[in-house]
């Protein structure tokens, strides 16, 4: 990172917007890394922002979900650009004029994927077919610099295809646990398939490494988010068993999940497969390291989800029907972060999520490693003295008016009981009028070091345009914004807002 970068990075106020870039507008019915994420780095910019907090980048499965990829280490090709495969001749103008009709502002994956797989083998095709050697070049630099990784995940992918997208542990024992010679032949069998999965993933990376040198140049850093746990159905599941608690066939004999909290009566069953930390500490936690690495170069400053889960975790039979028969069981703690912090130093660039049941042995954790914890504002008003008030909230934590699982400020505010609106009214000084401009000014007020606003609170929008509702399967991960709905208006108020708390 540049001089002027790490002096933003060291300022002692920032603040910025969330927005996952699916959210953004484009004519392909899912917000990409093409010309509107660099239009909202303006806005961002514009703002006076200099954070731009994304969710998981990964390729997600058949929920959609970000929290459960097919991979720890790949993108997610449903974000790559057809506009930017055009200005690399890998498209045609012509093959990207008549899209289907898409909704504006929500995703129908399904016909995303259907439209965009289309787009992404013609430009396979051409590209298997140029003598572009700048291209090619980079292309093989690419994978080879990343095979650790790429080739497993892009064998995956392709005999998942194969299948018609079975879970793995339905495969045919050849494709199910391969032994080296077997993954030779299946190599071979598979080669364009395989071919085709690094071309995505080269085509991923180069398009988001453009984005983020233009972001930094801008004075815009982005906050990324590890996903603590990941799907069973994964390429780090089939191709490293021995990362997680698995019988002999590959089935996980215990599985993630939350007990009982704000978000759910009955708590949450994930269903990902749990890690073997005993294993994960005899290498030095090298696979881990692997992972922060991936993320500390796809991003500036990294978020890890359910931070909780590395002091102790919530341990559910596989067998289990809901989260309530679990039971915590011990993470692997401090060990963790010293070896974090002997391979990327001290000062570490993260943010512990560590919201839920939080134990003092959770924040010793968090405190001991100095990382900053997240203070949800909209959780601030339903008790007499909670510790998300901002006069209770310390410099070294991240305030949010709300997160990707919460409901938007003003959906809170309608639903929320009528104590909590009298207390947000008078603390706030407000009628509650504009009450989501009201939770941005509270929090970009607030002590925290950095203050984020889902871009929702900024349009003013209720509950039906939430991204996540916890413990709902389907309809979430769809909300999308309106190309011009992110007006100048808004930038110059969120700009004064910004100024007047200094950050």
């Amino acid at each position: 990172m540049n001089e002027q970068l790490e002096a933003i990075k060291n300022r002692r106020r920032l603040s910025g917007v969330l927005l996952h870039p699916t959210s953004l507008p484009s004519s392909f019915g899912i917000g990409d890394l093409g010309p509107e994420a660099y239009r909202f780095v303006d806005f961002l910019r514009d703002a006076g922002q200099h954070i731009w907090q994304t969710l998981p980048l990964g390729p997600t499965g058949d929920t959609n979900c970000p929290y459960q990829c097919y991979s720890s280490f790949a993108g997610q090709p449903l974000l790559i650009s057809p506009e930017l495969l055009v200005k690399e001749e890998l498209l045609s103008k012509e093959d990207i004029v008549n899209p289907p009709s898409f909704p504006e502002d929500a995703v129908d994956y399904q016909l995303v994927k259907q439209y965009k797989e289309t787009l992404f083998l013609k430009a396979f095709q051409r590209f298997s077919a140029l003598s572009e050697e700048e291209l090619l070049s980079d292309f093989e630099t690419f994978c080879q610099e990343e095979e650790e990784w790429l080739l497993d995940y892009a064998m995956f992918m392709a005999i998942k295809k194969k299948n018609d997208g079975a879970h793995w542990l339905d495969w045919e024992k050849k494709y199910r646990r391969p032994t080296k010679s077997q993954k030779v032949v299946i190599a071979r069998e598979l080669e364009q398939e395989i071919a085709y999965e690094q071309f995505l993933q080269w085509l991923f990376f180069r398009q988001w490494k453009s984005l983020k040198e233009y972001a930094n140049s801008q004075g815009i850093l982005f906050i990324g988010d590890i996903p603590i746990f990941v799907a069973g159905d994964s390429a780090d599941v089939w191709a490293e068993p021995k990362l997680f608690q698995l019988d002999s066939d590959g089935f996980p004999t215990v599985v993630a999940g939350v007990p009982p909290d704000y978000f759910s009566a009955t708590g949450q069953l994930w269903g990902n497969p749990l890690y073997n930390w005993k294993y994960h500490r005899k290498t030095d936690f090298s696979w881990w390291m692997r992972r922060f690495e991936d993320q500390l170069t796809l991003s500036d400053i990294v978020r890890i989800d359910h931070f909780r889960g590395l002091e102790s975790y919530w341990e559910i039979p596989a067998e289990a029907e809901t989260a309530l028969e679990g039971r915590w069981a011990e993470g692997p703690g401090d060990a963790f972060f010293e070896q974090i912090e002997k391979v990327f130093g001290k000062d570490l660039p993260i943010i512990a999520e560590d919201l839920g049941i939080i134990t003092d042995e959770v924040r010793a954790l968090r405190d001991r490693h100095g990382l900053p914890g997240m203070k949800i504002l909209q959780f601030a008003f339903e008790d007499n003295d909670s510790a998300y008030l901002p006069y209770n909230q310390p410099y070294n934590c991240i305030c949010y008016t709300g997160t990707h699982d919460n409901d938007t400020s003003a959906g809170w505010y309608e639903h929320a009981p009528e104590y909590a609106r009298d207390k947000v009214r008078r603390y706030m000084n407000t009628d509650g009028s504009q009450i989501s401009w009201d939770f941005i000014r509270t929090c970009f007020g607030s002590p925290a070091r950095i203050a984020i606003a889902p871009v929702q609170d900024l349009l003013c929008q209720g509950s039906e345009f939430r991204m996540n509702i916890p413990g709902v399967a389907e309809g979430n991960w769809a909300y999308r914004i309106k190309k011009g709905q992110l007006t100048p208006d808004i930038a110059e108020r969120l700009r004064d807002i910004t100024q007047l708390y200094g950050r």
